[in-house]
């Protein structure tokens, strides 16, 4: 089991995961967030590279662009929602 922490909150996966696959578990856009893992932000070329580990500490931010409506929250496995 992996336990990591995904915007503050606690997330246990299955296996290691990369990147990639956990926002398309998610039903995230790829091309719609930035993503911090432990600390350093990550270039979306290189989400397939990224595979999250036990321990891991994971910032995902969804982009919204010059409006003022609420941004969309992201969804997390556990049915909880992280705001975006």
């Amino acid at each position: 089991m992996i336990s990591l922490q995904v915007n503050g909150k606690k997330v246990e996966l299955d296996q290691p995961t990369s990147l990639l696959d956990y926002l398309e578990r998610l039903g995230v856009n790829p091309r719609t967030v930035a993503v911090e893992h432990n600390g350093e932000i990550i270039p979306r070329t290189s989400f397939t590279r990224v595979t999250f580990r036990d321990g891991d500490t994971v910032e995902i931010v969804r982009m919204v662009g010059g409006g003022s409506r609420p941004s969309p929250q992201i969804p997390l496995p556990d049915g909880e929602r992280v705001p975006g």
